[in-house]
């Protein structure tokens, strides 16, 4: 049955904080924003639901030609004007709703009831189309779990979770820290700091920093600790470490719901450079399986900056931005896409998928001192694309990566001390600060780098990374899609973690006489998980076990001269938590213990790196 706030409405083209009840009681603030001069509907919806204060300007509201930020009202009207209403709300827990913020956990049931409550609203046709970005892109994927009768098209951005476990919270069994990071900073903008000043002014005399050479941390005494709720959904995101049923929820774990979802419209875009790349590729894959209308758009970008030309420290020009790769801004292809699935205007919907090959640039400095990658859009119509072929690269003792497995044997060993991890630098992350930020890096440890031991000095010269690579390029080699590593190892302890990272390395120039290796893409194992992610096993001692390292999928053009490189360790912090290498599950063990680590090469040990490669011509 049809209800109604048109009562609060009257000729108002918005209202505020109507707080909308949820199936427990609790009411969640919500504004509405209606089409001006369009009569009094009804008309279809988009929703956008979010933890970060509903009428806060969005970082990631912004186009290539209109620099500046829309503000949240200025936003909303783009989509009025075109016929819609649109939806905007705080999330559980957060700003102007009710109840307790426990992250992620409840989102699914909460998106499910404002769909259902908005449907029923008189001035709605009955179509809610959702959109957002990072977080508001988790809740669409939850909700849409759920089966809401009213959900008509949804555009994730940089998220929506296809596995937390496996892309956002952990990966290859380890705790991506960036879940600490935000939350020590939303905890210090949570309704609890606000109502108790002390606990405020002790988060706001914390330095995080100094806190993170102080690992590990136990419930109660952590930096967290003045706001619990914000402390104990961390620890339970560090302590559940195994695939288990905490994880296997729709606002977590969408993969497992593929099947029964509605069949309804979905985009997914991401970057390289941002976390949940894993993500967006797992959701298209698994919904067009599945028989959705789905498509994949994947740019060279950091989390949500989709119209800027640079990652880090790294330009890849003009061609490089949404509007390039789509034709048109975000916020007009939105708009376009609603119109098309909600509205039944007759436009091109465009490739299913867009993704950006980096590459190609001249190497200079720039004005604004980023290297010069550059790289170009391609499309396809599946992920990896069609047009591809799985390669590989096998390691060799010696320090090689060949096209074929070498002949000899060989081993080569590395000493991991848990006190001393492998710095990041560079990579998919975001909500780092002040610890790490995303992006393309050459791979060299700087003064303001957090872990930096030896500013000026290489990643690669340290004595617990090995180093693969090919010989200076004779042709170019494209490589686009899925990465894995697929190595052969043993350790003197029962559990500790193997580390990789693809790089593009530069030859010397003049702007970079030492060269430039640039990060394309890492990954990481817990060992113990070498078998699935919902069991642990120990390695046994003395024996070679076959393990497979996971990476962020990536497209880029090595150049006739590059080399192409792979660095594996087994620490890559502070993006993932440090293994202690004592006992299997004591992730947060204060025993720490140094690990060595040994690699196999040869015929019976084939160690190499996975991807999948374009035909020369493309």
């Amino acid at each position: 049955m049809k209800m109604s706030v048109a009562s609060e409405r009257g000729d108002a083209d918005a209202l505020r904080d109507i707080m909308v009840p949820m199936r427990d009681g609790v009411r969640l603030a919500t504004d509405v924003f209606f089409p001006a001069h369009a009569g009094h509907g009804p008309w279809p919806a988009i929703l956008e639901r979010t933890p970060y204060d509903k009428r806060e300007a969005r970082v990631n509201e912004y186009t290539q030609h209109h620099p500046d930020v829309f503000g949240r009202e200025e936003l909303a009207r783009f989509f009025t004007d075109a016929g819609f209403v649109v939806v905007f709300q705080d999330c559980r827990g957060r700003y102007g709703s009710e109840g307790r913020f426990t992250k992620y956990r409840g989102e699914a049931e909460d998106g499910f009831d404002t769909l259902d409550w908005i449907a029923r609203q008189d001035w709605c046709d009955g179509q809610v189309a959702t959109m957002g970005m990072s977080y508001s892109a988790h809740t669409q994927m939850a909700a849409a779990c759920l089966n809401p009768p009213a959900l008509a098209a949804m555009i994730c951005d940089c998220g929506g979770f296809s596995n937390a476990y496996q892309g956002g919270i952990r990966f290859g069994g380890a705790l991506e820290l960036k879940q600490v990071t935000w939350a020590f900073r939303h905890a210090l903008r949570s309704r609890a700091a606000a109502a108790d000043p002390v606990a405020k002014a002790a988060l706001e005399a914390t330095d995080l920093r100094d806190w993170m050479h102080r690992l590990p941390w136990t419930e109660g005494h952590s930096p967290l600790s003045p706001i619990p709720d914000y402390e104990k959904f961390l620890f339970e995101q560090w302590t559940h470490n195994s695939f288990d049923d905490y994880w296997k929820i729709p606002a977590l774990y969408s993969a497992g719901w593929y099947r029964s979802m509605r069949k309804i419209p979905s985009v997914h875009i991401s970057g390289w450079y941002d976390p949940y790349a894993v993500t967006a590729v797992e959701n298209f894959t698994g919904l067009r399986d599945a028989g959705h209308d789905t498509s994949l758009i994947l740019g060279p970008w950091t989390h949500g900056n989709r119209s800027r030309t640079y990652a880090g420290n790294v330009d890849f020009g003009t061609d490089c931005t949404f509007e390039s790769g789509v034709g048109q801004d975000f916020v007009q292809f939105r708009i376009d896409t609603f119109r098309r699935h909600l509205l039944g205007t007759d436009l091109p919907a465009g490739p299913a998928v867009r993704y950006f090959v980096m590459g190609g640039g001249d190497g200079r400095r720039n004005a604004e001192g980023r290297m010069q990658h550059g790289g170009r859009w391609h499309f396809a119509d599946t992920w990896p694309p069609e047009t591809s072929a799985p390669a590989h690269l096998f390691l060799c003792a010696t320090g090689g990566l060949r096209q074929r497995p070498p002949e000899t044997s060989g081993k080569r060993s590395f000493l991991f001390d848990p006190e001393n991890p492998v710095p990041t630098i560079g990579g998919p992350i975001t909500s780092g600060a002040p610890l790490m930020v995303g992006g393309a890096f050459d791979q060299v440890e700087t003064q303001d780098l957090f872990g930096a031991t030896c500013p000026g000095m290489p990643l690669a010269s340290r004595a617990d990374v090995l180093v693969f690579e090919t010989p200076p390029l004779q042709q170019a080699m494209t490589i686009a899609g899925n990465v894995s590593v697929r190595l052969f190892i043993s350790s003197d302890r029962p559990t500790t973690d193997i580390t990789a990272k693809l790089v593009d390395v530069y030859p010397p120039s003049s702007d970079y006489p030492h060269g430039y290796a640039m990060n394309l893409s890492d990954g990481i194992l817990r060992t113990c998980y070498r078998d699935g992610f919902n069991h642990q096993r120990a390695l046994p001692e003395g024996e070679v076990v076959e393990v497979t390292v996971p990476l962020y999928p990536t497209a880029n053009r090595f150049e006739i001269g590059h080399r192409i490189r792979l660095e594996i360790s087994s620490s890559n912090f502070p993006r993932f938590d440090v293994n202690p290498n004592f006992e299997v599950g004591h992730d947060l063990s204060a025993v720490r213990c140094r690990a060595l680590n040994t690699l196999y090469f040869g015929s019976d040990h084939p160690a190499c790196v996975q991807f999948t490669s374009l035909p020369a011509d493309q």
